[in-house]
């Protein structure tokens, strides 16, 4: 009965923060128009964060609860998840190109950050305090960068961008009290979604006598990572094939720098073997898509379903090691 309930709050605490983004991200999006804040810059803080909420809830509540094993796992199944199956899934539906943007610098930089993150956890085996606030600077930097990159784009084809982004603004149209609403309303639905979440995750892989570990980096990291999944998805079947791409590149630099930044600061980590060689891991097939996205400038279909087999052979050793 209580591993019944347990499933049952599993996927009420996804319901939860899967929606709980939506209506924060809506909410915050609106205040944001209301004060004129530019469409692009939005998208990339707001829009971009939410879809990282679910993580960071998680892993933040993990954290509190010194369930160290499963915010780390968390972040890093996710990250995996996002690269091998959202990606691989969006380009088995249809060949994604890629920017070269992407290829030349937002791409590196998520390696780098995959490299960072490693350096950090295995020197001492520890995530502690001030590894946590070097990611939340390097993060705060990232998104300086960002927003500057933008603003300089914008002045460089301003009526081009003016017109482009008034016609295809997909910012909901609502009332400031609801905006309100729907902040709060998204928060707290966030916020009891990751402690039904992390709660249920702990009960399953006790019951199965299964690690946190190896529940955070399957269960619950394919759950928090379904709105990556849903977005890029959506993305290639509209042909918006730079946003499939973009959005899992800048969700896994959110992973790393804003989640484990801001779950380190609050409560040092401690980092086992299994975390370093599934960073190691994720290296590696961070390096694989590189590849397969460098040789022709885009994921055909058969790249995105030799990544899935991929994502396929790694639950498999890591449900078996």
């Amino acid at each position: 009965m209580a591993l019944l309930t347990a499933v049952l709050l599993l996927l009420v605490g996804f319901i939860l923060l899967i929606k709980g983004a939506d209506f924060f991200v809506d909410g915050a999006s609106s205040v944001a128009k209301k004060l004129r804040v530019p469409s692009l810059i939005i998208g990339l803080t707001i829009v971009a964060m939410g879809t990282s909420l679910p993580e960071l809830s998680v892993s933040v509540t993990a954290s509190l609860n010194d369930n160290n094993a499963l915010a780390i796992s968390n972040v890093i199944g996710s990250n995996i998840f996002n690269l091998m199956v959202v990606l691989g899934a969006s380009a088995a539906i249809t060949p994604l190109m890629v920017s070269k943007s992407v290829m030349k610098r937002d791409y590196p930089f998520a390696l780098g950050c995959a490299i960072l993150l490693l350096f950090l956890g295995y020197n001492g085996m520890e995530l502690g305090h001030t590894d946590g606030v070097i990611l939340l600077i390097i993060f705060t930097g990232f998104i300086i960068s960002q927003i500057l990159s933008v603003k300089k784009a914008r002045k460089e084809s301003f009526e081009q961008e003016v017109s482009s982004h008034d016609e295809d603004d997909n910012t909901k149209d609502i009332s400031l009290f609801l905006s309100i609403v729907y902040i709060i309303g998204g928060a707290a639905a966030v916020k009891f979604g990751g402690d039904w979440v992390v709660n249920a995750a702990i009960t399953i892989a006790s019951s199965f006598g299964l690690s946190e570990n190896l529940i955070g980096l399957t269960i619950v990291a394919c759950g928090t990572s379904l709105p990556e999944l849903v977005t890029s998805i959506a993305a290639a079947r509209k042909n918006e094939l730079d946003m499939a791409i973009g959005n899992v590149v800048g969700s896994n630099v959110f992973n790393i720098l804003m989640i484990l930044g801001v779950a380190a600061t609050i409560s040092p980590m401690v980092f086992i073997m299994e975390n370093v060689i599934d960073i190691g891991v994720l290296f590696g097939f961070s390096v694989l898509t590189w590849f397969f996205c460098y040789t022709k400038g885009k994921l055909e279909r058969h790249e995105g379903i030799i990544m899935l087999i991929c994502y396929a052979i790694y639950l498999i050793y890591i449900c078996n090691r």
